[in-house]
């Protein structure tokens, strides 16, 4: 049986969530990312983007996850000595909490830069040798008292 968990009676909660997430890539990969300039376009400013919009359309995706009013979102990605970084952080003030959004924004992120270099990654039998997802991991998470709740 699947069913998604009811919320009603619980109180509005200030809520955030920070997560993070590595991509590991070839050198050829990482010197295109550091330019900001691949086949596809800027990497770091598509993958922000992607980020930000898989943020907003984590319930579509994880079908036990509530839609949640949220209101900020902050989506950094950033080239690494080993690869790519993003980190992202999720803010709302709903019945549950942000960190299937933080998450899905950080993976979401990532797999568009390694779309967007596979190319580049892929191996004389189309293989990725060097191309590894992860760790991603939620670094923090906070729940307190609503703001207008406290007013």
């Amino acid at each position: 049986m699947a069913r998604q968990v009811p919320i009603h009676a619980k109180p509005l909660v200030y809520r955030r969530a920070l997560a993070r997430g590595d991509l590991a890539l070839g050198s050829r990969a990482r010197a295109a990312v550091g330019r900001r300039r691949v086949e596809k376009g800027d990497p770091i400013a598509a993958a922000e983007i992607a980020g930000l919009a898989a943020v907003k359309r984590t319930p579509e995706l994880l079908p036990h996850c509530h839609p949640i009013p949220i209101t900020g979102a902050r989506v950094e990605v950033a080239a690494t000595r080993t690869g790519v970084r993003a980190e992202v952080e999720v803010e709302a003030v709903y019945r549950t909490g942000v960190e299937m959004e933080a998450l899905m924004g950080v993976t979401i992120a990532l797999l568009t830069v390694w779309d967007m270099v596979k190319y580049l990654e892929k191996d004389a039998r189309g293989a990725y040798p060097t191309t590894r997802l992860g760790p991603i991991r939620v670094l923090a998470k906070e729940k307190r008292a609503a703001p207008e709740a406290a007013a």
